[in-house]
């Protein structure tokens, strides 16, 4: 075992400990992680992210439904629209994406820049909404319209399936503004969809790339074990000054995703 993999060990443990310390955005560090420390082509990638964070996912469903903060009923009803998103763009909107996105002149856009780059922009929205502050206003209390849960469902099924991450900086908000659900219970409940969604999207994956299991298994393993370790360490560190911590730099490694593709670096 070579230097770099150790250090991908290693960040598979802090991808873990972030997820258990603010209980979410740990698992958008995990596609860089692999891309650009374990060498990793951004299909494979975001395919391994989806295992990760599917198990990782599992394991904090588990911890909160144990405290009484997951609605495993709502979670299912709003997932299935989601988790059927999610399979397809991995089963079939992924694999025949056109290696070349577009060309202007001499520069082409490739299927794995864009990939990246959409991912980037993903972290940006994921940033902003871990440092801004919450604002105390009550969820909308008003009825919504079924296929509007049902389009929503969709556009964040394509985008998380495309990506390789769990979503819940989407769903959390979606949650409590569809579904009426407090916040905390929110999060609790959006676990369930982010597991059902990425083990289902993985298993698109599973007929269109070679696995590496091994690897995969012991990258999950680790990731587990730092959410258990960051979920203890949770109730001594400000959660609050946490996230923005996080959100900046997760804001860093948005623009330096963006400047390693754009300029081939």
């Amino acid at each position: 075992m070579d230097i770099t993999e150790i250090l991908g060990y290693i960040s598979a443990l802090f991808v873990g400990l972030i997820l258990g310390l603010i209980g979410g955005g740990g698992s958008i560090l995990t596609v860089p992680i692999l891309v650009y420390l374990l060498a990793y082509n951004p299909i494979i990638a975001t395919a391994y992210s989806l295992f990760v964070v599917g198990s990782s996912a599992l394991v904090g469903t588990i911890q909160k439904h144990r405290k009484g903060l997951v609605d495993i009923k709502t979670g299912l009803a709003f997932s299935f629209p989601s988790f059927a998103a999610v399979y397809m763009s991995r089963r079939y909107l992924v694999p025949n994406l056109p290696d070349t996105l577009f060309s202007i002149g001499e520069y082409n856009l490739t299927k794995e820049m864009g990939i990246m780059i959409f991912f980037a922009i993903v972290m940006f929205l994921a940033a902003f909404s871990m440092i801004k502050k919450k604002n105390s206003t009550s969820p909308n209390t008003s009825k919504i319209a079924y296929y509007k849960t049902f389009i929503q469902g969709i556009v964040i099924g394509t985008i998380t399936g495309i990506i390789g991450a769990g979503g819940g900086f989407l769903y959390v908000p979606a949650l409590v503004l569809w579904t009426n659900l407090p916040m905390k219970k929110a999060v609790g409940t959006s676990l369930i969809i982010i597991t059902i969604n990425s083990l289902i999207g993985f298993m698109g994956d599973l007929q269109t790339i070679d696995i590496e299991w091994p690897f995969l298994l012991s990258f999950s393993g680790l990731t587990i074990v730092g959410i258990l370790i960051g979920g203890k360490l949770s109730k001594y560190i400000s959660n609050q000054n946490l996230k923005k911590g996080f959100g900046i730099f997760t804001i860093i490694m948005g623009l330096y995703i963006i400047y390693r593709e754009l300029f081939n670096f």
